[in-house]
């Protein structure tokens, strides 16, 4: 995917950046609820994510503007060909520098793939990629129960921040009547990341230099899976 960037008319125009278009474009499923919270939400973060970053009360996260919203923004990592996805990139700022967002949008799923899963069927590549993730984010070994989503979604955070030059990286998780219980998985890779909580439901990972680096669970308004928008593929 090029890196070109248009503004959307509506939310249908996230639509065909989807891996699988006519398959995960559904009313009440996680892509489309996602497009229309951040469509409503227009040249601003979505409140409810606002509301969160506010009440961490770390200067890098207070205040933000959004400057831009990128759906399904692709990251490139060693060990194969297929690119990180993350939901949406969100490029902010405020009085201290850049702050990445890279959000992960979900409705009741899962993270996917235990790492055990992917270790017992582990191409040379993924061996590679799987090295690169733990060294990268500064865990010697993650336990198999870790989800394994969770490494490269928080990685391409990271690594954007970086191209970016931004002083923070967020990791952050955007549940849409998401049941308590499915927050385990998340919780799961916080502990193992050694990240220390700031606020309830926002953490810090100490270890990580520049740019700072957080995993954040959000709450959205779940209001947004009874919209449906119009699909632009047949």
């Amino acid at each position: 995917m090029k890196k070109i960037f248009v503004p959307t008319r509506n939310g249908g125009d996230w639509q065909p950046l989807l891996a699988k278009p006519k398959l995960h474009w559904q009313p009440k499923a996680s892509a489309m609820t996602c497009a229309a919270s951040w469509e409503a939400a227009s040249d601003s973060l979505p409140p409810e994510i606002s509301a969160l970053l506010e009440s961490s009360g770390e200067p890098i996260l207070l205040g933000q503007r959004l400057l831009a919203a990128i759906p399904e923004w692709q990251v490139a990592l060693p060990g194969g060909t297929t690119n990180s996805s993350t939901d949406v990139l969100a490029v902010c700022r405020n009085n201290h520098g850049l702050c990445i967002l890279g959000v992960e949008a979900k409705v009741l799923e899962d993270f996917g793939p235990l790492l055990s899963e992917k270790r017992a069927k582990a191409s040379p590549g993924q061996i590679e990629r799987l090295a690169f993730l733990h060294s990268l984010l500064g865990v010697e070994r993650f336990d198999d129960s870790i989800r394994y989503q969770l490494l490269h979604r928080t990685a391409s955070a990271l690594l954007t921040a970086r191209e970016f030059h931004a002083e923070a990286a967020v990791m952050l998780v955007q549940a849409f009547d998401t049941p308590v219980a499915q927050r385990g998985d998340f919780e799961a890779f916080r502990v193992a990341m050694n990240a220390q909580e700031v606020c309830p439901l926002v953490y810090k990972v100490p270890a990580c230099g520049e740019p700072l680096l957080y995993l954040a669970w959000c709450d959205g308004d779940r209001e947004f899976r009874n919209i449906v928008l119009p699909s632009t593929m047949t």
